[in-house]
């Protein structure tokens, strides 16, 4: 494909964006499958201009509005590359009467990429909320997080995350895990908190390599693979992935567990559950059962479960704040429930949980999510109404043999602290 091309179906996609009820990576790749003819190089320059733009939103915004310049998928897309380096003369190319390519400039466009020729994507006089890319809307909810680190803080968020990789312990050892990539060129790194952690240096075609398709690493970012990390499970418990989903955390159990004991993998979603099972047979893991919550005979199941569970991991629903390097649409466009809707989800599956771990076993809340509201206010209001809980302090409980990302009472990792995705874990037992 033509620049041109390129740039023009970057602006296509940006258009599906804007009104899309499904997340920009789900409307990317549904545009994209019916593109065949796009070739893997033009796809990754397109992928690539789209989310570039997405994490430059509100810096577009403030230079559009500057040079009075309407707002709109194509405008965005426009401004951005004259902010990457694009000089006018090649935007002037690009922008042809041809097929395929962009509609030529407008007057109005043409002065705006004059008057944004040579400037840079950040600017000292946009507010910091511009510069960091920060919603108003959720401002106000991390201003007394991160107090004047935020804009540190924040900006940790505005790079593309990196590709971590959990490696499958019960086919394969991390070194072993590691020959076999680089056999397929791809090199990597241990993690520095998971044990079973691997970064890969780069964004390598996993799905072309030994490892990934025999089973041996999964993708997941390290941070969550530190979830599973502090549940403390051992071989022959009974566990509780109350919120499974597709199986992420819930093969990171099996995986300590040794494949022995019996993980029960709940979740309201049949089919992200059975995409789970998918992954389990393909990591050789036999000792997860699968019931879903939209079926009555496994709700009476859950109801029969007290003081049954050594472990229950909840990795509730949440705003997801914290994957915002992933998923920079988040900032801006709202997919499902409210924020309030949410928090009352979270608080009615503590509820629902608490009896189901018996004395002296651990009850793990964990969000991938920045705010206090849905983490440590969703902890407190928890023992307030369940004083037969405690909170375990994380470096107390964290393996002696890897590092402790944190010294208190909640594991809360952050893009700038710990060069993870933003999360964060409450572990607690139960006394009584």
């Amino acid at each position: 494909m033509r620049d041109g091309a390129r740039i023009q179906t970057a602006i296509e996609i940006m258009t599906r964006i804007e009104t899309s009820k499904t997340p920009m990576d789900n409307t990317i790749r549904d545009y994209l499958h019916h593109k065949r003819y796009i070739g893997s190089k033009d796809r990754k320059s397109i992928v690539e201009l789209v989310y570039n733009t997405m994490r430059a939103h509100a810096r577009l915004g403030w230079w559009l509005n500057k040079v009075e310049l309407e707002i709109s998928p194509r405008s965005r897309v426009l401004a951005y590359i004259v902010l990457d380096g694009l000089s006018a003369h090649d935007v002037s190319i690009r922008f042809v009467d041809e097929q395929y390519c962009p509609e030529p400039l407008n007057d109005n466009e043409t002065k705006m990429v004059e008057a944004l020729e040579g400037k840079s994507l950040t600017h000292d006089g946009m507010p910091v909320e511009v510069r960091c890319e920060c919603p108003e809307w959720a401002l106000d909810k991390l201003k007394p997080l991160y107090g004047d680190t935020l804009e540190v803080q924040m900006n940790a968020m505005l790079d593309s995350a990196p590709l971590d990789l959990r490696v499958n312990t019960i086919k394969i050892d991390v070194e072993q895990a590691q020959n076999s990539l680089k056999k397929d060129e791809v090199e990597t790194t241990r993690t520095t908190y998971s044990p079973v952690g691997l970064r890969t240096v780069g964004k390598p075609y996993m799905s072309a390599t030994k490892a990934f398709h025999k089973g041996f690493v999964e993708i997941q970012d390290e941070g969550s693979q530190l979830i599973s990390h502090i549940c403390g499970v051992e071989p022959g418990m009974r566990v509780m992935d109350f919120c499974a989903g597709g199986g992420g955390k819930t093969l990171g159990l099996a995986a300590e567990m040794q494949g022995k004991g019996i993980i029960f993998a709940l979740d309201n979603d049949s089919r992200r559950l059975e995409k789970g099972r998918r992954r389990y047979k393909k990591a050789d893991v036999h000792n997860i059962e699968v019931r879903s919550l939209e079926d009555e005979k496994n709700r009476k199941w859950l109801r029969r479960q007290k003081d049954a569970m050594d472990v229950v991991l909840v990795d509730a629903p949440c705003s997801s704040s914290g994957t915002w390097r992933r998923n920079p649409d988040l900032r801006w466009y709202s997919y499902g429930p409210s924020l309030d809707e949410i928090k009352q989800s979270q608080t009615e599956i503590l509820g629902r949980v608490a009896d189901k771990v018996k004395v002296g076993g651990r009850l793990v809340y964990a969000t991938c999510s920045m705010f206090t509201e849905e983490n440590e206010e969703q902890i407190e209001a928890f023992l307030k109404e369940h004083n037969n809980y405690e909170i375990l302090k994380i470096s107390e409980i964290w393996p002696e043999d890897t590092p402790c990302p944190v010294d208190g009472n909640y594991l809360r990792l952050t893009p700038k602290d710990h060069q993870t995705d933003g999360f964060f874990a409450c572990a607690m037992t139960r006394i009584s």
